[in-house]
């Protein structure tokens, strides 16, 4: 007879594989539900008709009312940079060269991904609860019966929005973000004003403001993206909702750093 003990150690990796193959194909599929979905709602990004109602509907939403938060944030993280910066540049001397720093550290990597992250907390997050509650509650099945295609109603408008609106979101928040060190240089470490805006400009390259607006412009699309995909794909009534909603911003944010390691690359590696 077979000992129970030597039939339970064998079972133990087996199930252990188990596991893991679930987990592997769970993944899968899921990615490939995400591709279908990239795939049809772009493509309607490019074939009439075209709701521009909606679209400058989604347009006033991502960008006007997003404003104020990615304001606030640039201008502190500019402030902060430039504090930072002083405090470590004393070190060795180098006091002069916090306006370079701030202008390239701003324009490349801290303007799009603050205002992204920024711009998922809040736009990926009400996409995502506005989407799913539709569908909970049938709506979108109601589109379908109206003929009304649901995702060049829904989904292809916040994307065209959002690969639109963060760029220009993005080029308000390096400005704001780089008067917000240009005020703690001059009023709180004594930097001449006219030096600083001199040695801003100068230093400040037209690569590094278009690559900053390029990342915008890709992560204006994933948070778009992941807040439709979840809102779409939600079930479960409330709870559902809320897990797609969480869902959207989790996923946005991790999918923008990612990104911007991935830009990062493509554009500055030697």
């Amino acid at each position: 007879m077979t000992d129970p003990a030597d039939s339970a150690s064998i079972l133990h990796p087996i199930r252990f594989l188990q596991a893991v193959g679930r987990v592997f194909i769970a993944f899968l599929a899921t990615a490939g539900r995400l591709t279908l979905f990239t795939i049809e709602g772009t493509s309607h990004c490019f074939r009439a008709p075209w709701y521009f109602r909606i679209i400058g509907r989604q347009m006033v939403e991502i960008g006007y009312y997003s404003l104020p938060v990615v304001g606030l944030t640039a201008v502190f993280a500019g402030m902060v940079l430039a504090l930072q910066t002083y405090i470590g540049a004393s070190r060795f001397s180098a006091e002069g060269a916090i306006a370079n720093i701030v202008v390239v550290a701003l324009t490349r990597e801290l303007g799009p991904v603050l205002a992204g992250l920024m711009v998922a907390g809040r736009i990926g997050a009400a996409m995502a609860a506005e989407i799913g509650t539709m569908r909970v509650t049938e709506q979108i099945d109601a589109l379908t019966t109206l003929s009304t295609n649901p995702m060049k109603y829904l989904v292809a408008p916040r994307l065209i929005a959002g690969v639109t609106m963060l760029p220009l979101l993005v080029f308000v928040a390096d400005i704001i973000g780089v008067f917000g060190g240009y005020l703690v240089a001059v009023y709180k470490l004594g930097f001449n004003p006219t030096n600083y805006l001199k040695d801003t400009w100068n230093f400040m390259e037209a690569s590094d403001v278009i690559s900053g607006l390029v990342k915008a412009s890709v992560f204006g699309f994933l948070i778009t993206l992941m807040g439709c995909y979840h809102g779409y794909n939600s079930k479960g009534g409330a709870q559902g909702v809320g897990q797609a909603t969480t869902n959207a911003v989790v996923s946005a944010s991790i999918l923008i750093l990612c990104f911007d390691y991935i830009l990062t690359e493509i554009f500055f590696a030697k």
